[in-house]
């Protein structure tokens, strides 16, 4: 059974959806989607490698072990280079001696042996600390990444719903994988390689000297020339990289949207267009992809070029020295190979800073989900319910809007007395599955207050607040699970005879026992392996096993047959009895007997009272019922 944690976060989507689908354009004033928008350049660098650096506290032991190897491989490399020098000119005075002498070279412990075996244990050991530092930094990456992953994950859990209003699933999806990853990856395979690449330069250049100032100022102009041609490409690259990040967000979201809906598009023959739709995602992602991916890897093939010139020069120069006896035969081989080492960071930097540029985009959209508002916390000395709750609601003067500049909701006054049926009513986008949203605290007043037996909503949890709350939704969210499991949701440790009490009364154990398992038949994705009207049956009886002391029916019988209605209403009537109960109804025939109907308009309630008061009184209720009845 999935985790209440991600149950809760899947529910909140759902029932953003099912308000959607209830409501209509029942957010008159709610901010629109924002639209895709091509990402800035990260607008602090520096910032977000400091934020990184937060991030990864307790781990950094990690990192100082890794940079430790690095300068122990650095420094093996560079002193086996410098080793090697005298080493070679031994071996080759040895050579020239043995030759003079008409006799054999032959290497021995006493001949060159001992020095040949110091300089293998040199690369050994540098070989060593290479593979440590991989290691330690692998270690060291994949925590920091999951430490991230841990922190969005409690972080969608405390986001606002108005964020999922303006952000697409995609996005969000792709700041909590391919951006993570990208982070992973670089950190593993750059940060080091750069902070190696400047030692092995540095450190090369420095030997280099020493043996020859000329050379090495040669080296060091072609040099300065690679890293200004880096420079200006990687102010490019962090533009390009940003923007195939969001372009890959966007097809995401587009993919998502697709197959959560393949069975609306399929019915409306939308195939070509939704496919046109997605292919028009990718293909932006290919062409930034082609531009981030062309700057990336172009740059280290220029540099190399220019290092290889860099190379030629030196060793013909270096060549000349050698034959006219200015250096000898250990210090050319030991100088190209610094010319070498020194040449392969160079172009590996250039790579390395534009993957970076790259994984510095990907953190700043990663922590600028991290930093979304949240919803307002739990007050940490909260109000406490009578017990048991009798269930009398009220809104005191409350004002709303799902943009602040734009006001829904200015003046609404309502009492729903203990065990009352109140019916709400109005045209699509009147604002009635707003005012369940602010009863249940999915959003926030902006003024006024509702309370729950005299109790401020605000100043009781969220949970403490929603377990007196059972909901039943038009659209019937189930999880992947059996069927037991799906009812049971909301009430831990149910056993099987209350699922089984509660499926009963709401007409369902009929259907149920008819499948090849029973309860514990697994629904499938989506729960597409049952009807919608079979799914809708599962999500009452869920409420009804919860035994809340208030219900919430928005069209809770949409998606049943005209019979099972009345059974379900009969079962609703049952369960309803001596308990508070909302109830948003489309169909007045099902509304006729609430003890309080509310007529809604613009967010505004412009009548209440009983069925008869109201079609007594002419107005909109009656115009309306006279629409459906006539």
């Amino acid at each position: 059974m999935p985790s209440e944690k991600n149950l809760e976060l899947d529910e909140l989507e759902r029932l953003e959806r099912a308000r959607d689908d209830a409501d209509g354009d029942a957010r008159p004033g709610a901010p629109e989607p924002a639209p895709d928008e091509e990402l800035d350049v990260p607008s602090d660098a520096l910032g977000t490698a400091a934020r990184l650096w937060s991030a990864a506290s307790g781990q950094r032991w990690r990192l100082v072990v890794a940079a430790v190897c690095s300068v122990a491989y650095v420094a093996g490399s560079l002193g086996a280079t410098a080793y090697s020098a005298g080493l070679i000119d031994h071996l080759w005075a040895n050579i020239q001696a043995s030759f003079a002498a008409g006799e054999p070279f032959v290497v021995s412990l006493d001949n060159a042996g001992i020095e040949i075996l110091t300089f293998l244990g040199i690369w050994t050991s540098a070989w060593a600390a290479y593979t440590v530092q991989g290691l330690v930094m692998a270690s060291f990456a994949e925590r920091l990444n999951l430490r991230l992953r841990s922190q969005i994950a409690d972080k969608l859990a405390r986001l606002p719903l108005s964020y999922y209003d303006a952000h697409q699933p995609g996005d969000t999806i792709s700041r909590a994988t391919n951006d993570l990853d990208k982070i992973s990856e670089v950190l593993q395979r750059g940060l080091l390689q750069l902070l190696m690449a400047f030692a092995m330069v540095g450190g090369a250049i420095i030997l280099m000297s020493t043996y020859d100032l000329a050379l090495t100022a040669i080296f060091v102009a072609f040099a300065l020339v690679a890293g200004v041609v880096t420079k200006l490409v990687t102010s490019y690259t962090l533009k390009v990289a940003a923007a195939r990040q969001e372009a890959l967000g966007t097809l995401t979201g587009r993919v998502e949207e697709a197959y959560s809906g393949r069975a609306v598009i399929k019915a409306f023959g939308c195939e070509e267009a939704s496919e046109a739709d997605i292919a028009e995602a990718a293909e932006r992602l290919a062409e930034t992809s082609a531009s981030a991916d062309f700057v990336t890897n172009a740059i280290a093939p220029a540099i190399r070029l220019l290092m290889r010139l860099c190379q030629v020069t030196v060793g013909l120069l270096a060549g000349g020295m050698l034959v006219m006896g200015q250096i000898s035969v250990g210090v050319f081989q030991a100088f190209f190979q610094y010319v070498m080492q020194a040449s392969e960071p160079l172009t590996q930097l250039s790579l390395t800073v534009n993957m970076l540029q790259g994984a510095l985009a990907a953190a700043e959209r990663v922590f600028a989900l991290l930093d979304e508002g949240e919803v307002v916390p739990d007050p940490e000395r909260p109000a406490a319910l009578p017990d048991p709750v009798e269930g009398r609601v009220a809104f005191e003067h409350v004002r709303f809007g799902y943009a602040p500049d734009r006001p829904l909701m200015r003046d609404v006054s309502l009492v729903a007395e203990p065990g009352q049926k109140v019916a709400i009513v109005g045209a699509t986008g009147a604002g009635k599955t707003t005012l369940i949203n602010l009863l249940m605290r999915f959003y926030e007043v902006d003024g006024g207050r509702v309370t729950l037996d005299g109790v401020d909503t605000r100043e009781l949890t969220r949970s403490g607040l929603r377990r007196q709350f059972g909901m039943v939704l038009q659209d019937a969210w189930l999880f992947e699970g059996t069927i037991a499991d799906n009812i049971a949701y909301g009430k831990s440790g149910a056993t099987r005879e209350e699922v089984e009490a509660a499926a009963r009364a709401a007409h369902v154990d009929f259907f149920v026992r008819t499948l090849p398992h029973g309860y514990d038949t697994m629904l499938s994705n989506d729960a597409e392996n049952i009807s919608q009207g079979q799914r809708q049956l599962l999500t009452i009886a869920r409420a009804m096993l919860t035994d809340p002391a208030i219900l919430i029916l928005d069209e809770a019988t949409s998606s049943v047959d005209t019979r099972t209605e009345q059974a379900i209403v009969r079962a609703m009537e049952a369960i309803m009895e001596n308990r508070t109960s909302f109830v948003i109804a489309h169909r007045l025939s099902t509304i006729v007997d609430a003890d309080l109907i509310l007529v809604m308009e613009k967010g505004t309630i412009i009548e209440q009272g009983t069925h008869e008061q109201l079609l007594a009184a002419g107005g909109a209720y009656a115009e309306l019922y006279r629409s459906q009845f006539a």
